[in-house]
C-alpha cells in the first residue's frame, strides 16, 4: 500500500486501461504516448477531461478550465505575473510559505497571517485575519501535505479574488468553485500522473491580465488556444480523462468520495487520539488534513521503527516530510480503505509492543 506524497497512487481500474492501451489505441493504431496533441482523438481526451472536472465541481458559467506544465510550483510565478498588484497570504505550512517567497520575488506580498510560530497546527479563525481591501488577490493553500493541515469546507476567507493551491486535495471533496478567482492543483495528489497542472479561472480575472508577459506564462495563452498553444502533457492529461471518468461513474461523484476521505481519515485520527500519548498528531482537530494524517511518537528512534517495520509489512511511504521529521500517511483518493484498515491494525500492535 502506496501511502506516499505524491505522486500518489492510481485507481487499478485507470492503470489497467492505460496498460491495455499503451501500445495501441483501439481504432487509432498508435500509442497515447505518441500520438499528435492535435489529433481528433487527443481533441476528445482533452475536451472529456475539462467536461468532467466540471461536472465534478459544478463549476459555475464564466470559468475557464485549463490545462499547464510546470506544477504548483510554476503557479507561485505565474499567479503574481498576471494579477499584479499587492499580493495577501495566508502561510499555513511549508507551500504556501513558498507561494509568499516566490511572489515576494515578483511583487509586493504580505502575509496576512502566518501560523510559524504556532508550528503549523492550524488554519486561522477569521478574526486572525488582518486582510487588506486593497490586496489584488488573497492566496491560501487548501491542505498543506508537510504539516497535515486543512482548511475546513466552507472555511475558507472571502475575497473578491481568492487564490487557492489545491493540489494536494484536488477532488477529494465538493468545493464552491464560486468563491474562488483563481485554482491550481499539481495532478499527481488525486487527478492524475505528474506532469499536468489543472487552473480553474475566473473570466473576469483574465481581463484584468497585463499585456507584455511571455505567452506561456499568460493564462490568456491557454484560454485562447484550449491549452493547445504548445505541445501539452498528451499522456498525463489522457490519465486525467480517465480518473476523472472513474470519479464520475464509479465512485458517484465528489460528495461520495469525500465520505470515503472522511472515513479512512477517521480511523487514522481515531488510533491517534486513543494511544494514550504514544502518536502525537500535529495538526488541532478542526484543522485536521483528510489526506495527510501527520504524527510522531515520542522519540525519533521510534519513529524510524515505526517506518522500518511498516515498510516490511508492505505499508510504504510512511516517512515524515525531512523538514519536519514524524510520520505521515498521505491517503488520497485511491488508496482504498482496505489499506488504511491495515495501518490503522500495525498502529494497534506497534502500540501494545511500544505502549
Amino acid at each position: 500500500m502506496n501511502f506516499s506524497a505524491g505522486p500518489a497512487t492510481l485507481p487499478p481500474a485507470v492503470l489497467e486501461e492505460a496498460r491495455r492501451d499503451l501500445v495501441s489505441l483501439p481504432g487509432v493504431g498508435v500509442s497515447p504516448l505518441e500520438i499528435s496533441h492535435r489529433s481528433p482523438w487527443f481533441e476528445g481526451v482533452i475536451g472529456e477531461a475539462e467536461a468532467n472536472v466540471r461536472d465534478l465541481l459544478a463549476v459555475p458559467e464564466g470559468y475557464r478550465v485549463l490545462f499547464l506544465q510546470g506544477g504548483a510550483s510554476m503557479q507561485f510565478s505565474m499567479v503574481p505575473m498576471n494579477l499584479g498588484g499587492t499580493s495577501g497570504h495566508v502561510v499555513t505550512g511549508s507551500w504556501s510559505g513558498k507561494a509568499l517567497a516566490e511572489a515576494a520575488r515578483l511583487r509586493s506580498a504580505v502575509a496576512r497571517w502566518d501560523g510559524r510560530d504556532e508550528g503549523y497546527v492550524r488554519v486561522p479563525a477569521a478574526e486572525d485575519l488582518r486582510l487588506d481591501a486593497g490586496d489584488a488577490y488573497l492566496h491560501i493553500t487548501s491542505n498543506e501535505t508537510i504539516h497535515g493541515v486543512e482548511w475546513p469546507a466552507g472555511a475558507e476567507p472571502a475575497a473578491s479574488v481568492l487564490v487557492c493551491d489545491t493540489s494536494s486535495d484536488f477532488l477529494s471533496r465538493p468545493v464552491d468553485v464560486g468563491r474562488y478567482g483563481l485554482l491550481y492543483a499539481g495532478a499527481q495528489k488525486n487527478a492524475g500522473p505528474a506532469g499536468v497542472t489543472i487552473v480553474i479561472v475566473r473570466e473576469d480575472v483574465l481581463e484584468r491580465i497585463p499585456d507584455g508577459l511571455p505567452r506561456l506564462l499568460d493564462y490568456r495563452t491557454y484560454a485562447e488556444h484550449g491549452s493547445l498553444y504548445n505541445t501539452p502533457p498528451v499522456f498525463a492529461i489522457y490519465v486525467v480523462a480517465l480518473v476523472t471518468r472513474w470519479l464520475r461513474h464509479e465512485v458517484g461523484g465528489l460528495g461520495a468520495q469525500g465520505a470515503h476521505n472522511r472515513e479512512k481519515a477517521g480511523l487514522l485520527y481515531g488510533r491517534i487520539d486513543d494511544s494514550g500519548g504514544l502518536y502525537r498528531g500535529h495538526a488541532v482537530p478542526d484543522s485536521r488534513s483528510l489526506m495527510n494524517v501527520t504524527w510522531r511518537l515520542p522519540s525519533p528512534e521510534l519513529d524510524a521503527r515505526f517506518v522500518g517495520e511498516a515498510t516490511a509489512e508492505g505499508l510504504m511511504g510512511l516517512k515524515g516530510h525531512r523538514s519536519v521529521g514524524g510520520i505521515r500517511a498521505s491517503i488520497y483518493n485511491a488508496l482504498p480503505l482496505e489499506g488504511v484498515r491495515a495501518l490503522a491494525s500495525f498502529m494497534d500492535g506497534f502500540a501494545r509492543r511500544n505502549g
